[in-house]
């Protein structure tokens, strides 16, 4: 199986700051995609193509909303011509909206469609290949001769949106590699990228350019590395096409707007990224506002970093082609409760109420330990302003130390070590962490206070930079080694944006504490949020914390930004589950829905999820269509499947279990089916 030295591969200009990529720029119906151009948001229509009015319908809201260019579906022949009479409609409604067709596995309807739109979506994994999950072995001269027949397969589509001038978006998916692909490089980000690439190929032997890139997947994970991938092999071979970037199948709700900003805002912090569609299981209305917020924040971050040199740092130890979490000093903080080390990231919450409002934060703790199922409030964070609000800490931890498993004292600048010994520490005290800003001017005190808290069997959480880290702090730290030291840095660097801020000081942790576990603040300081709308926090924390898990980087995180315990625990859980670095609940990969929809998608997907949401460490694919189901239950135990009307098909993994189950039965045969495998439990009364 092919593989690729990657330890030379550059994908971007700096990972401290958020430096634009330079692309080609494409034109789509008079919107143009690339260069310095906005970056544009699309969507994608649900209606079946060949209802006319509806589909026109749909597309004028879309573009009354904010959709620059609208996807419809071309399944067949028909669906394609029909795509015609839509555009003529949309046109005499004065709407110019470019249209793309969304093709895949039929050549005839790519030709057609051409005819009548603006771009043309190939799915390489889809066109003219074959994708039986067959077992082969392809020699050299097998593969060269598989080339040849793509070659004579995919050149009149090329040759076609050539002389019509129609731009083309060669759109790989994870779920829909093809046999060969499969077979050479496995279910990899590397397949993805090649599979890309043997297309942008045979466009190049034509002299066709006007082309953008995607790399999708529903793991947030694999979506970031495949783009990566993608720009690092496009410089090898001189190419500089625009991305389109996209989580496909992310699902509805806050979970699916989680991995979506994690996955699109990672690589929008990256500096890459032409036009962006978020996918949600609702209606395609509820993308824009997503995207567009997306869209604005990587413009402002650019535009900001646009003033700064890049820095002397421009490169770190992460290996951003591979994720492998980063190596760090165990701690415990309570017998249920760990981190670092093997340990999960653990998740901390911060009272907006002083901490002389105990009965509040007290009633506030209770309705959250109460309400939630899994998702646990794990440690509580509370300020301390004053010496006085010691005391009240200890009323605190008097009332809740039996339902909370470690506390953090955020320290103002007017606590020093004196007050911290005056103080009579509670009996039996719970694991506690000591947080406190720490320039570059406290390195005595800072050495001082680590070892206040391994005298007092406390944890000292530095909140520092890395330049302060990688000076003056340093030379106190560095003989005294991580025990009961944990490192976060809330308060952004000059010239380096929130992400290159933790990474930045990682890397000057390497140099005198390499084991310290690492915590991700999400507040209002490190963060970019313009509104004080929780869509805008959401964003925010999911962007920053998620890149940085997906990074291997972050043994604590923590929401900082919200009014309720509630909300800022189940947020911090989610970006957890949606970075892949802690499974508390079932994970649901859950496409769109399109004109190849099968069944009402919204209805089932709640139909499954209230059934099968406490199932945690189980993902469940719910495909509409049979496009990309097979494939995408490579990431998922089961899948649920639309194979005709009325007709479901059930998975296991990648295999097709039972074939056109009535839709009203499939339900309880899916739940069957996971019973016979082992995985399920009966939901808490």
């Amino acid at each position: 199986m092919s593989t690729l030295d990657t330890s030379k591969l550059l994908y971007c200009d700096s990972r401290y700051q958020a430096k634009r990529r330079v692309s080609r720029v494409i034109n789509v119906g008079g919107i143009q995609i690339g260069g310095n151009q906005p970056i544009r948001v699309q969507s994608m229509t649900t209606t079946h193509t060949q209802d006319v009015d509806a589909t026109v319908a749909q597309t004028l809201a879309l573009a009354e909303a904010g959709c620059e260019i609208v996807r419809i579906t071309a399944p067949n022949k028909q669906a394609a011509a029909a795509l015609g009479e839509i555009s003529k409609k949309l046109r005499a409604a004065k709407c110019n909206v470019p249209l793309v067709a969304d093709i895949h596995f039929l050549p005839a309807a790519a030709m057609e469609a051409a005819k009548h739109v603006e771009k043309v979506r190939i799915n390489p994994g889809n066109y003219a290949d074959k994708k039986k999950f067959a077992v082969l072995e392809y020699t050299d001269a097998d593969y060269q001769e598989e080339l040849e027949r793509l070659h004579d397969s995919f050149s009149p589509i090329v040759l076609r949106c050539k002389e019509l001038g129609r731009a083309m978006r060669i759109g790989t998916n994870h779920g829909s590699l093809s046999d060969r692909l499969m077979n050479r490089y496995g279910d990899s980000p590397l397949g993805m990228v090649e599979s890309a690439l043997e297309f942008i190929r045979i466009a190049e032997s034509h002299n066709y350019y006007d082309i953008c890139l995607s790399m999708k997947a529903s793991n947030p994970k694999v979506m970031i590395e495949a783009y990566r991938l993608a720009v690092a092999r496009m410089n090898q071979e001189g190419m500089n096409y625009p991305l389109h970037l996209g989580v496909t199948e992310a699902g509805d709700g806050e979970d699916a707007r989680v991995k979506s900003a994690i996955g699109i805002g990672t690589l929008l912090n990256d500096g890459l990224g032409d036009t962006i569609r978020v996918s949600l299981t609702e209606d395609p209305i509820y993308e824009v506002p997503v995207a567009r917020d997306l869209a604005n924040k990587a413009m402002a971050l650019w535009e900001q970093q646009s003033n700064y040199a890049l820095p002397e740092l421009t490169k770190d130890r992460i290996d951003p082609f591979d994720f492998h979490k980063r190596s760090t000093r165990p701690l415990t903080l309570s017998e249920k409760c760990s981190l670092g080390g093997e340990s999960v990231p653990a998740v901390i919450v911060k009272t907006q109420h002083a901490i002389r409002e105990v009965s509040k934060i007290v009633q506030d703790v209770c309705h959250t330990q109460t309400t939630l199922k899994d998702s646990k409030l794990e440690c509580l964070q509370v300020g301390i302003e004053a010496p006085e609000d010691l005391r009240h800490f200890a009323a605190l931890h008097e009332a809740v130390h039996s339902v909370v498993q470690a506390f953090v004292l955020e320290l103002s600048d007017t606590i020093d070590i004196e007050h911290l010994q005056d103080f009579q520490w509670p009996q039996g005290l719970s694991a506690t962490i000591l947080l406190q800003k720490i320039s570059r001017e406290d390195a005595f005190y800072a050495a001082n206070l680590l070892q206040f808290c391994r005298e007092q069997g406390l944890i000292c959480a530095l909140d520092t930079s890395a330049e302060a880290l990688r000076e003056e702090i340093a030379a106190q730290l560095k003989p005294m080694g991580s025990e009961a030291l944990i490192l976060t840095s809330s308060a952004p660097t000059t010239g380096l944006h929130p992400l290159g801020n933790y990474r930045a000081l990682v890397e000057a942790a390497e140099g005198c504490v390499p084991d310290a576990p690492i915590w991700i603040r999400n507040t209002l300081f490190n963060t970019l949020a313009a509104n004080d709308y929780f869509s805008d926090r959401l964003l925010e924390s999911s962007i920053l914390s998620g890149a940085l898990l997906c990074d291997g980087i972050g043994d604590l995180i923590s929401i900082e930004t919200e009014p309720l315990l509630e909300k800022g625990t189940t947020l911090a859980y989610n970006i957890l589950q949606g970075a892949r670095a802690r499974i508390s609940k079932t994970e649901f990969v859950a496409c769109p829905s399109c004109g190849r929809t099968l069944f009402d998608l919204q209805s089932v997907t709640q139909k499954i999820r209230s059934r099968t949401d406490h199932l945690k460490g189980v993902t469940i694919a719910i495909m509409g269509c049979i496009v990309n189901g097979p494939g995408e239950m490579a990431d998922a135990d089961f899948g649920y499947v639309g194979g005709a009307p009325g007709k479901i098909n059930l998975y296991v993994s990648k295999e097709c279990v039972q074939y056109n189950v009535p839709a009203a039965d499939a339900l309880d045969r899916l739940i069957d089916l996971i019973k016979e495998h082992g995985k399920w439990v009966e939901p808490p009364a």
